[in-house]
């Protein structure tokens, strides 16, 4: 048995050729080591606010399509009821002139003092109705021939007028809003010729009267 001395402790084996202080240095270079920390955080740092300005990059995009796509949709929701509102127009403008023929006869019995009893109110019911959906009706005698809303189905002169007139209303025309569904028909007068120029000249003989006539060389 081997008998520990007193008063010593055991230190641990140091290898051949090192001295003791060549094992005490291990903490500091640790120490050392951990010293390059800062440098890896601005790398960090760098890539977050590169991160950051990408997800700042996509979000615009996004909003930007987002917008467009709002935008389409508002512009094909008025298309969608412009259509609504045009195709509503027509399928009353056709039904309506379906209805113009029946219209016409209650004009001509209102005329001939045949619209009486059951009939009168029954007529009157209709125009009733075809007034609450937008039908005008137009064209009145002396009122100026105008070829957009009129058809001349007659032509004569007429030394009362001043202007191409319509001077009878053979058929009325019909509207509803601005559209002409039927054009009135009408008989129109025009000036007689040589009127204005026997005007002209008529006034231009009152006019040396006052004058006291023709000066006399």
């Amino acid at each position: 048995m081997t008998e520990e001395t007193p008063g010593f402790e055991e230190k641990p084996d140091v290898p051949s050729g090192a001295t003791p202080e060549d094992a005490e240095p291990q903490a500091d270079s640790s120490a050392t080591a951990e010293e390059p920390a800062p440098a890896g955080d601005a790398n960090q740092t760098v890539a977050l606010v590169a991160q950051l300005d990408q997800a700042r990059k996509a979000l615009d995009e996004r909003t930007a399509d987002l917008q467009r796509l709002q935008a389409e949709f508002q512009n094909y929701r008025r298309r969608v009821e412009r259509d609504r509102i045009a195709v509503k127009e027509i399928a009353v403008a056709n039904l309506l002139t379906e209805l113009l023929p029946v219209l016409d006869d209650i004009g001509r019995a209102r005329e001939h003092g045949e619209l009486v009893g059951g009939f009168k109110s029954v007529a009157e019911s209709l125009e009733t109705v075809a007034a609450k959906m937008g039908l005008q009706q137009f064209g009145k005698e002396g009122e100026p021939f105008d070829p957009t809303i009129h058809e001349a189905l007659m032509h004569s002169y007429a030394p009362d007028v001043t202007e191409t007139t319509c001077v009878a209303i053979l058929q009325p025309g019909y509207r509803i809003g601005e559209r002409t569904i039927r054009p009135a028909r009408v008989a129109v007068a025009e000036p007689q010729p040589g009127a204005q120029a026997a005007k002209g000249d008529e006034a231009e003989a009152g006019d040396d009267k006052e004058s006291g006539g023709p000066d006399e060389g």
